[in-house]
Order: C-alpha cells, then sequence, then structure tokens
C-alpha cells in the first residue's frame, strides 16, 4: 500500500486559498455575465434587422455577430477550460497553433483557387 500524507494548512494558507477560490468564482460568473450580455445584444440585432430598424443592415450585423462569436469562443476557452490557470502552457501552445493553422490553410487554399 502506499503511504498517504496528510498536509494541514496553516489559517494564513487557508484564508489565502479561500480568497483564491472567492476571486476564481466572481471571475466565472463574470464572464458567464459578458457571455449572456453579448449573447442578448446578438440576438437584439437579429430582431432590429428584421424589424428593418433604420442603421441595421446585414452587412454591419453579420461581421459583428461573428465578433461576438470569437469573443465568446476566446472567453470560453480561457475562462471555462481552465486555461487561465498555471500549468496549462503546453495545451495552449497547441490549441492556438491548431486554430492558427486552422485559419491559415483554408485561407491559403481559398487564396490560390481565387487568384
Amino acid at each position: 500500500m502506499a503511504d498517504i500524507q496528510v498536509y494541514k494548512r496553516t489559517p494564513a494558507e487557508q484564508q489565502l486559498a479561500q480568497r483564491r477560490a472567492k476571486k476564481s468564482m466572481r471571475d466565472q460568473v463574470m464572464m458567464f455575465s459578458l457571455m449572456i450580455f453579448l449573447t442578448l445584444v446578438s440576438f437584439s440585432m437579429v430582431v432590429a434587422f428584421e424589424a428593418e430598424v433604420a442603421g441595421f443592415s446585414k452587412f454591419f450585423i453579420i461581421p459583428t455577430i461573428m465578433l461576438f462569436a470569437a469573443v465568446q469562443v476566446g472567453l470560453q476557452l480561457y475562462y471555462f477550460m481552465h486555461m487561465s490557470e498555471k500549468g496549462h502552457g503546453i495545451p495552449q501552445m497547441f490549441m492556438f497553433t491548431g486554430a492558427l493553422l486552422g485559419f491559415l490553410i483554408p485561407l491559403t487554399f481559398v487564396t490560390i483557387v481565387w487568384w
């Protein structure tokens, strides 16, 4: 059997751990609220376009919604998949490299075909 060691935290370490957990939870709730807000703004823009409100053309709405979607994907990767924590440098590198290649390769082939 393996030897198990129990480590008892000092009160200062316990308070520090509680503060970090509280800050982490506050950040999670803030990011979730921001994502809900961006989603509501996106839906409101589409409703305004459908109602033919002046200033809401498809040339404004489509890029804006794509920008909101990219921001939400980034926030979800960073906060909800715990990429903001220590020790996630290598997975981050692979994910960002894959995203970069996933953008550049189709762009390259589209550029070759169109020109």
